[in-house]
């Protein structure tokens, strides 16, 4: 019985030393303004363990600093994805997409053109 305690003790230990509580990370996540960018830096900031989130309004690449023992992209995409904005691996539902101020209705062509301006 010892045995197996201490063998499961290692096991823990060691799943514990394979994560690291500074992973970082970049998505490209779609939007078009700074209301966007604080709209999804706010998602993301909200899960328990993102330390960091910097979302560039040009290039739509969000970095993150995140702490892989507290939380994983997959949770963060589902966050990012509940307040409208897509991420390359997963899609806004149309209620969260349409929840979005009109300005930032990044799936519409004349939208976009408007923030080229």
């Amino acid at each position: 019985m010892k045995k197996l305690i201490m063998g499961l003790m290692f096991l823990v230990g060691i799943t514990a030393i394979g994560q690291n509580k500074n992973a970082k990370a970049s998505l490209e996540v779609d939007g078009v303004c700074m209301m966007c960018k604080e709209r999804i830096e706010k998602a993301c900031i909200q899960t328990k363990g993102v330390k960091s989130a910097v979302w560039n309004v040009d290039t739509h690449e969000l970095k993150l600093i995140y702490d892989e023992r507290k939380t994983n992209l997959d949770s963060i995409q589902k966050n990012i994805v509940a307040v409208g904005h897509d991420t390359k691996e997963m899609t806004a539902t149309e209620e969260a997409y349409n929840s979005v101020h009109a300005c930032c209705r990044y799936r519409d062509q004349d939208v976009k053109e408007d923030h080229q301006n």
